[in-house]
Formats: structure tokens, sequence, C-alpha cells
């Protein structure tokens, strides 16, 4: 009997553990589910948040580009500031050539060959005057065009090209011609050596489009520096 009733309690006391060991069990289940499921949640809301972004940044790159692609006034305005619209209207044919003089003994003969900075001396002073578009032999003259010895001959936007030379401007004919002929000015100091040049106004002048590439690898808009730092913060 005695045996008996321990054999009850045994098995009861093994029922209470077992009981206890599976309320433990479900407790931590439960517990290890909603620590998941708030995981989840701040995961998906955290990607959520990621997604918003890129979707506004997105949408500020297709207004950009929308802008930039319009066709309007302004945007036809950009382009021809930027040497990308061929134009034409009144303005002065300037020609250039080598002197026909020769060198006196011990003198440089170079003194008497057109050079990089005669063409930019010229430039400046059409430029001064008012000249909104210029070219020289064909080949016009942008914010980043060069104009620089190459041997015998000048190179501009990295075309060579030999004398003479032939400057197209558009302005005010009668500014742009002062500017050349002033006294004193750049005509005078290039006759000294010999320099042949010539200017004449027109009533039609006609300026190309630039044609080479236009790419900026490291400048970039204040407005898009401005919005990389705050996106990066």
């Amino acid at each position: 009997m005695i045996n008996f009733k321990q054999g009850r309690w045994s098995i009861a006391f093994v029922c209470m553990v077992l009981g206890f060991m599976l309320a433990v069990q479900f407790r931590a289940t439960e517990d290890m589910r909603q620590s998941v499921s708030q995981q989840r949640v701040e995961e998906l809301a955290t990607r959520l948040l990621e997604t918003e972004k890129e979707r506004d940044r997105l949408q500020e790159e297709l207004k950009d580009t929308k802008d930039a692609t319009a066709e309007g006034p302004s945007n036809d305005y950009q382009r021809m500031k930027g040497g990308f619209t061929a134009l034409a209207g009144p303005g002065v044919i300037v020609t250039l050539d080598d002197s026909k003089a020769t060198s006196k003994a011990g003198e440089n003969p170079n003194l008497y060959l057109i050079h990089d900075d005669d063409l930019l001396r010229v430039i400046n002073e059409l430029r001064a005057a008012g000249a909104e578009a210029v070219s020289i032999n064909g080949q016009r003259l942008t914010g980043t065009s060069e104009i620089r010895c190459a041997g015998p001959t000048l190179s501009v936007n990295n075309v060579r090209s030999a004398p003479p030379y032939k400057i197209h401007a558009i302005g005010d004919p009668d500014s742009l011609e002062k500017s050349i002929k002033m006294r004193g000015g750049v005509e005078d100091t290039l006759k000294v050596w010999g320099i042949q040049i010539d200017v004449k106004k027109e009533e039609h002048v006609e300026v190309p489009a630039y044609k080479g590439a236009a790419s900026f690898k490291y400048a970039k808009a204040i407005e898009t520096l401005s919005d990389e730092k705050e996106g990066a913060r």
C-alpha cells in the first residue's frame, strides 16, 4: 500500500515537473516569437524608409532630366550660350596672316609669325567689345576652348589649323571693328612686325556650333553637392 502511494506521488511529481517545463518552454517560445516579430517590424520599417528615399531621389532625377531635355526658350538659350547652336547675325570677320617681311640678320624669325597670344589678344578685344559668339577657322570658342601653338600651326579645340586665321565674331559691327582698330591697340601692335590683319564689317556673319564633346568629370553644380551632403547625414 505504501509503495502504491509512493508511486502515485512520484507520478504526480513527474507530471508537475513536466507541466512546469512545458509552461516555461511555451513562455520562451512566445517571447521568442514576439522578439522575432518586433525585429521583423523594425527591419521592414527601415527598408520602407530606404525605399521612400530612393523613390524621392529617382523622382528628382526624372524631373532634372525632363527639365534638361525640355524644348523651350530657356533650354535653347543655354545651348546658345554654351556654344552648341550655330548662330548668325551682324558682326565682323577678322583675317590674320603671317608677315611677308623677311627677318633681318640676328632677328628672331618667329617675331614675324602669328602666335597663340596674338589670337588671344584679338579674341579678348572682341569679347570686351560685346562679341556674343566667336569662331576661329570654323572652331566655335566655348568656356573650355584652348588656343595654343602646336609647332607651325595653332590648336583650337584640339584641332590644328594653319594661317591665314579667320575669326568670325557676332555683335555690333562698329564696336567690334573699333576694338581692333583703336589707336595703340592690337592691330597697331601686330603691324609693327608686319603681321597682316584685316577687319571687315558684315551684316551676316555665321558662327558654327561647337562640335566637340561636353562632359564634366570633376565639376558639379553647387546644388548637387549640397543635396549629396544632406543625404550623407
